[in-house]
């Protein structure tokens, strides 16, 4: 065991998340699902959503059996709904292949959809006990300070050796405690913004620390200018109605509802009945009048329906969802 695994077991030990609903839980299914809802999302969020879905959904085949829109009302507020859609195509994979157990051949578990080399690491180690690295967010947080790595931690090269350090520094059969406290350390101490250095159980260790560019590191890629654009929505009433339509499966926001709307380049209430006829073939009887209500909003009135026009501006968000 190296210098660094035994100083951060015993820090965790004593000082660990341990009590986290889905550590120490007898069900594989409960790690994997607590690690997919907690990709790029913050542990206190998580956890009123892991125990409702547990009671929701408490196996593989409960999600398995469950509707699409029963398991997307129960992730509402998570984000990246994509999560849930791939949960759920995994667990019928899982319910139909593997008769409801989370296979623990490395290569099938891979398979599955949404789960990738993190996760599977991380599943590996902590439900199954196998000597097996992983690397989230946290993790490379806190190898790229512990050994002042001098490359872009985003690039492929960073990426190998900050796998290869999880790897080197891993206890024999104590991967699953060890990966967990690199990620309660990282959470907890080694935070992206003034990291609680003092409080670190490896700071005589810490190269970044040793030479004052704790705060600096880690060091990323040089990000592209977002894009902005302006998208026009119409809210479209009639006899009581509300218009809404599905957005494709693929992409943002996959599959979620949302009122008519379409990207615009002048005056939204000018260039609305247009587009929507573009996107969507619906066609909106000529208005009666219009007025503005706030400075991007206009109502506008016609003998059967009743539709109003937001603005709102739009940025290009280069994640994964």
């Amino acid at each position: 065991m190296t210098t660094l695994s035994r100083l951060l077991l015993d820090w965790y030990h004593q000082h660990g998340r341990t009590s986290m609903p889905w550590r120490n839980h007898p069900d594989p299914y409960a790690v994997w699902v607590s690690e997919i809802m907690l990709q790029q999302t913050r542990v206190e969020t998580v956890i009123p959503y892991f125990e409702k879905w547990m009671n929701l959904f408490p196996s593989v085949n409960a999600l398995a059996n469950s509707s699409e829109q029963d398991i997307l009302n129960a992730w509402e507020g998570l984000g990246y709904y994509s999560r849930a859609r791939n949960l759920h195509k995994a667990a019928k994979i899982v319910a139909s292949k593997f008769n409801g157990e989370l296979p623990r051949d490395l290569t099938e578990l891979r398979s599955l959809p949404g789960i990738g080399r993190y996760t599977v690491g991380a599943i590996a180690s902590m439900a199954f006990g196998m000597d097996e690295p992983t690397l989230d967010g946290n993790l490379r947080r806190v190898f790229y300070r512990l050994f002042d790595v001098d490359i872009f931690a985003d690039s492929p090269a960073g990426e190998k050796i900050l796998w290869d350090l999880a790897a080197q520094n891993l206890p024999k059969g104590q991967a699953g405690d060890y990966n967990q406290a690199l990620m309660d350390l990282g959470s907890m101490i080694c935070t992206p913004k003034n990291p609680r250095c003092l409080l670190c159980p490896l700071m005589k260790i810490c190269e970044a620390r040793q030479h004052g560019t704790q705060e600096l590191l880690p060091v990323l890629k040089p990000k592209k200018v977002v894009p902005q654009y302006v998208h026009a929505a119409a809210v479209i009433v009639q006899r009581g109605r509300v218009l809404l339509a599905q957005r494709p499966l693929d992409g943002l926001l996959g599959g979620m509802w949302e009122f008519p709307n379409a990207r615009v380049n002048a005056d939204p209430a000018k260039e609305l009945t247009k587009v929507l006829n573009a996107a969507y073939r619906l066609k909106v009887p000529r208005k009666k009048k219009m007025r503005w209500v706030s400075s991007n909003t206009r109502i506008l009135i016609s003998r059967s329906l009743s539709m109003l026009i937001v603005a709102r501006l739009f940025q290009s968000q280069k994640v994964k969802i």
